[in-house]
């Protein structure tokens, strides 16, 4: 298992022709079987690597805001819907919110101060529990060199099934 993030970057680097090699090979297995791996693999890495102790997807992905987290999130904070957006999102290209400052303004010593009231979408990540996994896989190699669980994950499945390069 690898948590060093720098050496997550470069084996991503690395390993990109290889990542889209798996990715294309990937897309001709059985969907609901890859769905298990990537799940049971999800339990393993998830239950050895703490999240909460790294904050490099804060560091470097801009999560979407829904109206939803706004209200979560301004309750908490005690500050107005506009003032939060103002100060802290932005639209992007597709006209959906996210935060517009990296690494994001609530990412204090690796961890968000405001975690109990994240974003969906933070609460989601890194998405391996998610049914589909072979319909996401561009969004699966683009985060295999930011999170250690997409990593392993990413890596153990090319082991377990046999994949050769």
């Amino acid at each position: 298992m690898i948590t060093d993030l720098e050496r997550i970057k470069q084996l991503g680097e690395e390993r990109e022709k290889e990542n889209f090699d798996f990715r294309s090979w990937l897309k001709m297995q059985d969907p609901k079987k890859i769905d298990k791996t990537v799940h049971r693999l999800n339990q393993n890495y998830s239950s050895k690597i703490d999240c909460t102790t790294c904050g490099n997807c804060c560091a470097v992905i801009r999560p979407l805001v829904t109206n939803k987290d706004i209200k979560r999130i301004t309750r908490h904070l005690n500050v107005s819907e506009d003032v939060f957006k103002q100060e802290y999102t932005e639209m992007d290209d597709d006209g959906d919110r996210q935060f517009k400052n990296l690494p994001c303004k609530f990412l204090e010593n690796k961890r968000c101060s405001i975690y109990t009231y994240r974003p969906f979408e933070c609460r989601s990540y890194p998405y391996l529990h998610k049914k589909d996994f072979i319909s996401r896989l561009f969004g699966v190699i683009d985060n295999y060199s930011i999170c250690p669980i997409v990593f392993n994950v990413y890596e153990d499945l090319k082991l377990q099934l046999g994949f050769k390069i």
